[in-house]
Parts: C-alpha cells; structure tokens; sequence
C-alpha cells in the first residue's frame, strides 16, 4: 500500500462525497485557481489503497489548469461498498469510473490508474472508450502479478478468509514495525493508515485481492480501443516488473516512461516527476 507524507489537502482542494448514477464516492475535488479547465483527471488508487495516496500531486495537476478528482473506489476507505464479492468485479469497478466522468460534466475525462487502479481503468477504457480522453496506467502491468508479491497476497487472502479487519491490521503493522517501514512516518499518517485498512469492506478487499492474482493479459483489447495510453513506473518497481510493463507498452503503442527515484508510488516518493510527465502527457493529448 502507498504510504502519504502527510494527510493536508491544499487549499484548491475539497472532500466530500461525489453523488453519480452508481452511488457515492469519497473524493478530494482540485479546481484550477482561475476556475477554468483544460480537462478532468481522475486518480484511481491501488489494492489497499485511497484517495489520499495522491495528495502531493493535486496542487500541482492543478495549478496546469487540469480538474483534479482523486477517489476511493467503492468499498475503499471513505466511499460504501455491499458485502457481495461480485459487485467488485473489474467490468463493475471501470463502470464506476465511467459514471464517476459522468457526474464530474466535462466527459471524456483523463484516467489514472495506479497498480491495482490501472486494471480498473484498463476495464473502464475498454467499456466506454468513447468516454475516455486519454489513459494513464501507473505501476500497473498486463495480466497477474508473480511472484514473490502473489504470495504475500495469497497469504493477505488467507488472514481474510480467517480473521476480521482489526486483527489483520494488528498482525501487518506489527510486521511494517519490525521492518522499519513506519520509519520517518508521522502518527497521524501511520493512524490513518490503519483506519484506512479497517474501514474497507472486507468484501472489497478479497474481491480486489483475488483480481490482482487472477487478472487475464487483456492488452490486445486495450490497444484496439485507440484511446491515447502512456505506461509510466517506477525504476524500483517490484510488483510488476519493469520489463513486463515496458513489453506491455510497446504492445499497446502507447508513450512509455520510467520515474526515476521512485518504485511503486511515484505519486508519493517522486510526486514532481510524476506531475512533470503527467502535465506534459496530458497537453500532448488533442
């Protein structure tokens, strides 16, 4: 999961709850400063994740003139979800992406899908292309994750299936502890972090995590949808390899970028670089 530097939303920007034809969803909503817009990008988070992991970058996507709209997908953190594993299938969630552009009125919108949320934006392109102005996936790869990072969440699928949210949060914070992962990071960040985990539907969460081990190559069908696509990720990347996801791009024709200083949240651990590519992406887009 993405760890924010900090939980301060910038002053272009808003939470509350987007109201759209598929329900609720928890968003952070960044204007431009003048008020006017050269398009809507949408933030879709990864497996564990939410809205928040983008918050660096929302002043900055901004400030270029871009509409910027992070969000929970549903069951995620902030925004509801029913305890039904199949209302978390990949067509259901790129649904909702198409419907959350609906609502935000300035169709067709910009995707942005990191790690898990590129298979939901991959989904959502290849329903509705007409609806998509470009695609972004970031960090995110053709098909299944490998192994060894199948394995961890085949094991996270097992604490699922046997244990409730608090005890699964105990057990891998424990872990992140003994390997100084939380160092550097702030109380309230680290707080948050586990209200995150245990305020998501458990459903979601088996759902997405089942998905992410068991997603086809479906590569072919996204390329065929037109719609402009830039691969980008980290060079530390370790859940999709960075070779899988540059043969990825070359099969899709789409703009290919490697972040430097950054592994698998750019937007977190380089968000200037991230911006940069993201920005100079989206003007080249007509």
């Amino acid at each position: 999961m993405s760890t924010p530097p900090h939980l301060r939303l910038p002053g272009c920007a808003k939470a509350y709850h987007l109201a759209t034809a598929r329900g609720p969803f928890a968003v952070h909503d960044a204007m431009p400063p003048d008020g006017g817009s050269n398009g809507t990008v949408l933030l879709v988070p990864g497996f564990t994740g939410s809205k928040e992991d983008f918050i660096p970058v929302l002043e900055p996507l901004a400030l270029a003139g871009y509409r910027v709209v992070a969000l929970d997908q549903r069951g995620q953190f902030e925004t509801p979800g029913p305890d039904d594993l199949a209302a978390y299938d990949l067509a259901q969630l790129g649904a909702d992406l198409i419907a959350i552009g609906a609502a935000v009125g300035d169709e067709p919108v910009h995707l942005v899908g990191h790690s898990f949320g590129g298979l939901s934006v991959r989904a959502a392109v290849i329903g509705s292309p007409t609806a998509v102005r470009s695609a972004t996936l970031l960090c995110s790869g053709p098909s299944a994750i490998d192994d060894p990072e199948a394995t961890r969440c085949q094991m996270l699928l097992g604490l699922l299936a046997e244990l409730e949210l608090p005890d699964i949060w105990a057990f891998v914070s424990s872990m992140a502890e003994a390997n100084d992962e939380y160092t550097g990071v702030g109380t309230d960040v680290v707080e948050f972090m586990g209200r995150r985990f245990m305020q998501s539907t458990k459903a979601g969460l088996i759902a997405m995590g089942t998905q992410i081990c068991e997603e086809p190559d479906r590569t072919d069908e996204l390329a065929a949808t037109g719609v402009p696509l830039m691969v980008a990720y980290g060079e530390g990347d370790y859940i999709w390899q960075p070779a899988e996801q540059a043969a990825m791009a070359e099969r899709l024709a789409a703009r290919h970028e490697v972040i430097r200083d950054a592994a698998h949240s750019p937007a977190v651990q380089n968000p200037r670089a991230f911006t940069d590519l993201m920005i100079d992406f989206l003007r080249s887009v007509r």
